[in-house]
């Protein structure tokens, strides 16, 4: 599949995409401008729970590729979101514990491509992401997956620590990547279980952090302090995976 990025420009063309299903990532509006096709875009993405940016004319004339934004640009996503009960359903289909990787505020496309990736290799059944402040399905997080989105599902969900507490009730544990928790070797990771891992930098939130079960350490020996998001994920993953096949 040829990857581009999914730019839709335009008044008439952003309603259209709405009205026809498409799932808009984001929306691009000027700000300040209040007319009548405006006014349906927004009532469009209210209902479609789109995350809606306000931005200068220059902002715009930057993103857009036609040059014939109309005030507004809505990015959609390369592919479509999943729900959180078909990776439950997934499990349960391959007669295995469910296994979840949970990312708070990844906002580069690259890591967030390369965490699909690593989910599909160490078996996990599905990554789920919030709404705000995260990358989405974006064709850079396409191509970076190398192919991983046509077999891992992907979820965005408004309230990551909501999600957490009603899949705590379908029975997983959660563990979130911590410097400053348990070394990863010392911790039973067998079971239903949520990866949950936070930015580069600011880590896992605090209201997600509060409802993890256990906070996981990456045993480091180097001279610098944090690896990238994405190789902490995989490392944290592959131990899950290797705790599961022994």
């Amino acid at each position: 599949m040829a990857y581009q990025e999914f730019m839709i420009e335009g008044r008439n063309a952003v309603i259209e995409a709405f009205r026809a299903g498409r799932t808009i990532d984001k929306l691009y509006i000027l700000d300040g401008c209040q007319d009548g096709p405006m006014a349906t875009i927004r009532r469009e993405a209210k209902k479609h729970d789109t995350l809606v940016k306000y931005v200068t004319r220059e902002r715009l004339d930057q993103i857009s590729e036609t040059g014939k934004h109309q005030g507004v640009i809505a990015v959609a996503a390369a592919y479509e979101y999943a729900q959180v009960e078909d990776m439950l359903q997934a499990a349960r289909e391959k007669g295995e514990p469910p296994f979840l990787i949970l990312l708070d505020s990844i906002e580069d496309p690259h890591n967030l491509g390369a965490i699909i990736r690593t989910a599909n290799l160490a078996g996990a059944h599905g990554v789920i992401i919030p709404k705000n402040r995260a990358a989405g399905l974006t064709a850079v997080t396409a191509r970076t997956s190398a192919g991983a989105l046509n077999y891992t599902p992907v979820a965005k969900v408004t309230n990551l620590a909501g999600t957490i507490e009603d899949l705590k009730k379908e029975g997983l544990w959660f563990v979130c990547g911590d410097m400053d928790g348990t070394p990863m070797y010392q911790l039973d990771l067998k079971g239903p279980m949520g990866l949950v891992v936070g930015s580069e930098g600011e880590g896992v939130g605090r209201l997600v952090r509060e409802r993890c079960d256990m906070r996981a350490a990456i045993p480091m020996r180097g001279n610098i302090d944090s690896l990238n998001v994405s190789v902490a994920a995989g490392i944290l993953a592959y131990e899950i995976l290797r705790q599961r096949l022994m």
